[in-house]
């Protein structure tokens, strides 16, 4: 089941974000730590066109600590591109991001050369809290749910340095699966987009390989590596109490609950993704849909009376 969710505002994002960029020095990409490369947007990289980057891993305080600090060395190990890992509840992170950004732009100082900054990020991936934080005050609207921004706003957090707010943004088309997955799983797309049975078995069928002490140890069963994820989610729910008439476990209440244990992380700090599991997921992703536009171009050119 491959996941989508593209409102229209976010069009005119993109559409904004291109237009922004001509006169940008440093673009802030926002990644949830706890799924950096499925929280990149890969259109983003088409529009910053080699800007400097600064890549934030937000929420890393919900996040593998191991996990993130292998984030934070392969993003900064690419060119033209600085990596922080920061907790939006910190008290001062406006310092970091600055001096970050300085280094990336070295010439762009004073009121004749302000430096001009634009933060961007998927729905969801703690932006308007950081801007927040940032300004000491309430400059953005928050929510814990995907698409609150809906309006850029400029922001200036130093006499010479300002700040461009963007709506969250996902792309008009995920093609890494596993990356619709953990997306759902994290809050970034519309709750009528997915499944949320679907999306709890995902998770689970991760956790039970990479963090089975984990569920373990917040849902009181044992054995975890010997269930498949409908097994486990059966017996969350059954130890959990979602339980409906004749007895019959509740799956979707019990999806619920992993899905919600996952986010607050209740069931500790988790992370969905290295970077070589991403780097293999992306690739066959674009495997199956360079087969997909193979087929489609096939199909297009048949004669109508051939299609089925």
């Amino acid at each position: 089941m491959a996941i989508q969710w593209f409102p229209g505002h976010m069009h005119l994002t993109r559409k904004a974000i291109g237009e922004r960029i001509k006169e940008i020095d440093v673009v802030i990409e926002m990644l949830d730590a706890r799924l950096p490369g499925s929280s990149a947007n890969p259109m983003l990289a088409e529009l910053i066109k080699g800007k400097p980057a600064l890549k934030i891993l937000s929420k890393q305080d919900l996040a593998d600590p191991v996990r993130t600090a292998k984030w934070l060395t392969h993003y900064n190990a690419l060119p033209g591109v600085s990596a922080l890992g920061l907790d939006t509840s910190m008290a001062s992170p406006a310092k970091a991001l600055i001096e970050a950004c300085r280094q990336l732009a070295p010439n762009r100082v004073g009121m004749v050369k302000p430096m001009r900054v634009l933060i961007c990020g998927i729905p969801n991936v703690g932006k308007s809290t950081l801007i927040n934080t940032l300004k000491g005050k309430r400059a953005a609207k928050t929510g814990d749910e995907a698409g609150v921004t809906k309006q850029e706003a400029r922001i200036a957090l130093a006499d010479d340095f300002y700040l461009y707010d963007t709506p969250g943004v996902l792309w008009p088309r995920i093609i890494v699966e596993q990356s619709g997955f953990n997306l759902a799983a994290s809050g970034a797309i519309g709750v009528n987009a997915f499944d949320e049975e679907v999306v709890a078995l995902e998770l689970l069928n991760y956790l039970i390989t990479h963090y089975p002490q984990a569920l373990s140890e917040r849902y009181k069963v044992q054995d975890v590596a010997q269930h498949t994820d409908e097994s486990l989610l059966e017996a969350i729910g059954r130890q959990r109490g979602a339980i409906q008439s004749g007895g019959r476990v509740n799956t979707t209440k019990a999806a619920d609950i992993v899905i919600h244990d996952f986010r607050s992380a209740a069931l500790g700090r988790l992370t969905l993704e290295t970077p070589q599991e991403f780097a293999q997921w992306l690739a066959e992703g674009k495997k199956a849909d360079a087969e997909r536009a193979v087929r489609k171009g096939a199909l297009d050119k048949a004669p109508k009376k051939n299609r089925h």
